[in-house]
């Protein structure tokens, strides 16, 4: 088997696939990449024993079509510090495998590409959506920040997708914070949901800005199929039910504040530092037309207060936040002004975006923390 390619196109492909093999597997065909030419067109796939990605590549020169799995480290390390050159893969009968290129070569052994895993297929009556690569990257990019890390609770460690014939919700809480993007640029045929894990998400988040066109989905209530442009992605998703996200979003918020994005959010970043660490609280009084954001850590006798102009004529009221991640949930909302709808110091703030974007509809929420007043 034989072929010549773009060194720099090829190492562009394997450094995005490559991100899903695991740095640690007890299965070693893993730690491989999946070669398969056939014609001019070679595809490469990269897998764990749960997330598999597949691309494409068209290469020339070629001679006789065939498998190879090559270790992933050797590939990539390799390529990296070859200047842009075609290069020319030469593997014999044996897996032994020679990469030529202008000044010297490579060799190494590969391994038979018929024992590289096989990733399981959808059940039939599998659900299908079709949602553009940008709506989809959106909802993702939108939602990721705020899953957790509870092994006791791996329904929250994903990206719940909640499909219906009207709108596509994407929602992600850790059980403190909660993110709930709404679109109607995509919908379902019918009612329909699964929950993404954190690491394919990642993967699409990364590939999505780059691609065009949509993406076709392929889910059951096991594992769900991405077919983009330049890639395929698949993945087992988490199982479980979601827990009632709505349930949770305090629905009377008498008291708003309209207030500066970033003058907030930098305010937050100077005052949280002298905050207790394991606490990071962060207290904010509020009237008319003003916050003050202050903390304290009464263990090292350090404080600091900072007052910010705003929009609020309702009714004065302390309340208390983790600063880390009211922070955090500030850094994502896009736009340059944001509404804090509160109702009392004990329920869930609401940051909402001054004004949404057309087709969508974002919610973030924050759980508060009790004040030592």
């Amino acid at each position: 088997m034989r072929f010549v390619v773009s060194c720099t196109s090829l190492l562009s492909h394997l450094q995005i696939v490559g991100r899903v093999i695991a740095s640690k597997t007890s299965i070693p065909m893993l730690e491989s990449f999946l070669f398969d030419l056939k014609g001019t067109q070679l595809t490469i796939t990269a897998s764990d024993t749960e997330t598999r990605m597949v691309t494409s590549i068209q290469v020339s020169d070629t001679n006789g079509d065939g498998t190879v799995a090559i270790v992933a480290r050797n590939l990539l390390d390799s390529l990296k510090e070859l200047p842009e050159q075609p290069i020319t893969f030469e593997i014999d009968e044996n897996k032994g495998i020679v990469i030529l290129y202008e000044n010297g070569k490579y060799n190494f052994i590969g391994a038979a590409g018929d024992d590289y895993p096989q990733f399981k297929s959808l059940k039939d009556g599998a659900a299908e959506l079709i949602i553009p690569s940008l709506v989809l990257s959106s909802g993702i990019n939108h939602a990721l920040f705020a899953t957790a890390d509870d092994e006791l609770r791996p329904v929250m460690n994903g990206v719940f997708l909640d499909i219906s014939e009207d709108n596509i919700i994407f929602v992600a809480s850790d059980g403190h914070k909660l993110v709930r993007y709404k679109t109607f640029e995509a919908k379902g045929s019918e009612r329909s949901s699964f929950i993404l894990p954190k690491k394919p998400a990642n993967l699409l988040k990364a590939i999505l800005p780059k691609e065009s066109g949509e993406c076709k989905i392929l889910f059951d209530d096991s594992n769900a199929y991405f077919t983009l442009e330049n890639f395929q992605l698949s993945c087992r998703l988490i199982d479980g039910r979601y827990p009632n996200y709505n349930a949770v979003i305090p629905q009377d918020n008498p008291h708003k504040v309209t207030i500066d994005r970033l003058l907030f959010t930098n305010a937050l970043k100077r005052v949280a530092i002298f905050s207790n660490p394991s606490s990071s609280l962060v207290k904010l009084q509020l009237t008319a037309n003003q916050i003050v954001v202050s903390a304290q850590d009464i263990d090292y006798s350090t404080s600091a207060e900072e007052t910010i102009a705003c929009v609020y004529n309702g009714d004065d009221m302390n309340i208390g936040f983790k600063g880390t991640f009211l922070i955090e949930i500030l850094s994502n909302a896009p736009s340059s002004e944001i509404i804090l709808e509160l109702a009392d110091p004990s329920r869930a703030g609401l940051i909402l975006p001054s004004e949404d974007e057309a087709n969508e509809e974002l919610l973030m929420l924050l759980m508060p923390m009790m004040l030592n007043e």
